[in-house]
Formats: structure tokens, C-alpha cells, sequence
């Protein structure tokens, strides 16, 4: 039987405080991440796993408690580009209807010098929804230039198979010069 469409509003709150660096945005939360009630809830995303190298921390946290002290530690806030849309499961590709997350609120309130998307789905709906959003708002203008400069990396999730941790690990390595 075919799975239908939901329509969903994201249940839980951007990590970030005021020494966070870097955002990392994703899509939406995936049906893991949201039975767990936390971001990147898949055992076989390697999200966590890939922060973890980069960060020079090695082994990647298990519990939400130790992903948020990870977070803050690092300097890293993290969020979803959405606030709400439906969606068919964790599929991002069925992903309609969308709200934008006011993504301005931690781009005002902490020092973030560079915005990342986690793949290409979630660069497309910030480009689409956020920045538009943004620009409408008038929000600071330095704030609008972080934005505009998101770069995008390759997904972490187990969907992207084509890229292999070694690639992961290379691409997403330009987090360490933000981090410093």
C-alpha cells in the first residue's frame, strides 16, 4: 500500500547559541529523526559520523544529550530548512507545501559566519523559500550576506550512496576552516 502524504510541522528547536560558527541546515526531519526528536536520528546517516572526523573528535555522540554538548562544543549550530510542508515519509523528494523556518531568527542572535546545506534538496528549498524570505523581511545586511554565501555539500544521508565517506570526508572538510 502506497504511503500518503502528511502534513507535518517540525516538533523540535534549532541548536545553536551564541558561540555557534557555522549552520548546517537539512530538509526536514526524516521518520528516525523524528521518533527520536532530534536531527540526524537515521543509524545509517552518516552525519554524525562525518562531524565527528572533522571535528578531530573521532567518535561520533549517541544520545541527543551528548549530540547538543557535541553541537555547542564544536561551535555548530544545526536546523531544517523547513518549518512545515507535507511529505510522504522521509522521502525529501515528495516534499511540498512548504513553510520556510525563520532561519533569520539565528543568523540575528548568533555569530554564524557560514550557512551549509546538507545536499542538494535542501540547498534547492533555501534557495526557493528561505532567501526570499530573508530579502522580504529586510533583515541586517550582514546577516543577508551570510546567507547568501550557503554553500552546498553532499548529503550525508544513506540515500547517497554515490558518495562514499572518503568523499563525504573531503567534501565536508571546509567546515574546519570556518571552525578555525
Amino acid at each position: 500500500m502506497p504511503q500518503e502524504y502528511q502534513r507535518l510541522t517540525h516538533q523540535f528547536p534549532p541548536i545553536y547559541d551564541q558561540t555557534s560558527k557555522i549552520l548546517i541546515l537539512g530538509t526536514f526531519p526524516s521518520v528516525k529523526s523524528r521518533e527520536q526528536n532530534f536531527y540526524y536520528g537515521h543509524p545509517r546517516n552518516r552525519f554524525w559520523r562525518v562531524l565527528a572526523e572533522i571535528t578531530g573528535e573521532g567518535k561520533a555522540p549517541e544520545t541527543v544529550e551528548e549530540k547538543k554538548v557535541f553541537l555547542y562544543r564544536n561551535h555548530i549550530a544545526v536546523w531544517d530548512v523547513i518549518e512545515a510542508c507535507e511529505i510522504i515519509g522521509s522521502s525529501d523528494s515528495s516534499i511540498r507545501n512548504v513553510v520556510p523556518a525563520p532561519i533569520g531568527k539565528i543568523l540575528a542572535h548568533a555569530p554564524i559566519r557560514q550557512v551549509y546545506a546538507n545536499g542538494q534538496k535542501a540547498f534547492e528549498l533555501y534557495q526557493k523559500y528561505t532567501l526570499p524570505k530573508l530579502r522580504q523581511d529586510n533583515v541586517a545586511k550582514e546577516v543577508l550576506e551570510v546567507a547568501e554565501g550557503i554553500q552546498k555539500l553532499p548529503s550525508t544521508s544513506p540515500a547517497n550512496a554515490a558518495w562514499q565517506m572518503e568523499r563525504l570526508l573531503a567534501a565536508w572538510g571546509a567546515l574546519k576552516e570556518t571552525l578555525g
